[in-house]
């Protein structure tokens, strides 16, 4: 952005991991820890497109295209906080490591700060997460994760490698080990 001046240094908390792992009940203790702004891809895309209808085919453009311009809003606000000293806790669920490594240089570029986290655990404790906050709607719902696109999404999963977790200094909260 470039228009205004740091009032303070920022941080920028990055959750990855999986769908089911744990990044937004985690999400939710660390924002409160840090006293930073929780920014969630899911709660954007739920609330802006949750009611619309899906095309019966291009469904994956219809995704993608949506959450580019979420990111893209979430990014925005993300900058415009760092400037005014607020940490900002981001849960957007880059999952595939070209996303990461584009979002990170991104960061780079913008010259601010930045912890990852990595939070995952076995899939099957991932699935049944899943099927339960299907099921009950709590607190961590956004919307409802049918059973084969967690299947997709978990076989997409990229973990951090070694280089990813030493050069980006990943702070590893819990691994699907």
């Amino acid at each position: 952005m470039g228009w205004g001046v740091r009032y303070a240094a920022a941080m920028l908390h990055l959750l990855l991991g999986p769908v089911g792992a744990g990044k937004s009940t985690y999400g939710r203790k660390l924002a409160n820890e840090r006293r930073a702004l929780r920014l969630t891809l899911d709660d954007w895309m739920a609330r802006l497109f949750g009611d619309d209808p899906r095309p019966e085919t291009e469904r994956i453009a219809w995704y993608t295209e949506r959450t580019a311009r979420c990111l893209g809003l979430i990014w925005e606000q993300t900058e415009e906080l760092s400037l005014l000293g607020i940490d900002v806790v981001l849960e957007l669920g880059l999952i595939r490591r070209e996303q990461r490594e584009a979002y990170y240089a991104r960061v780079d570029a913008a010259g601010l700060e930045l912890t990852p986290y990595l939070i995952d655990a076995p899939r099957a404790l991932r699935r049944e997460r899943v099927m339960r906050r299907n099921q009950d709607r709590g607190e961590t719902f956004h919307v409802e994760v049918p059973p084969q696109f967690f299947e997709l999404a978990s076989d997409l999963w990229e973990p951090p490698d070694e280089q990813e977790l030493a050069e980006r200094g990943v702070v590893v909260v819990s691994r699907g080990d």
